[in-house]
């Protein structure tokens, strides 16, 4: 008789905000954007690395009639001097607001 499989339980992805000093700036695609709160605000979900090795720098949003751009962008924390980072992977999620309701405007990753 076969063993059953098991699995370990999936992991949230860690909310994360923007703290805007991070050094050497990168764009970095995410995977998953999905519109909240009555479709005021996109939730964005990519995999990315640990802080403060890797760390949300600031998130631009381009809105217009027909889409919104949003680019993340990562970088290491000025405080990551002489640590050791390991290298393994976390999903990260972060909320940006919009100046007006999606609608039917399309959700566009800036960093393809």
């Amino acid at each position: 008789m076969s063993q059953p499989v098991t699995t370990s339980p999936t992991k949230a992805p860690e909310p994360v905000k923007p703290v805007g000093n991070a050094v050497d700036v990168r764009k970095v695609k995410w995977s998953k954007a999905k519109p909240v709160d009555k479709n005021r605000k996109v939730q964005l979900t990519w995999w990315s690395g640990v802080a403060p090795c890797t760390v949300l720098d600031r998130v631009k949003v381009k809105e217009t009639d027909k889409t919104v751009t949003i680019t993340l962008y990562e970088g290491r924390s000025p405080k990551a001097r002489n640590v050791s980072c390991i290298m393994i992977a976390i999903e990260k999620t972060t909320t940006v607001t919009l100046k007006k309701a999606l609608g039917k405007r399309k959700i566009v990753n800036g960093a393809e």
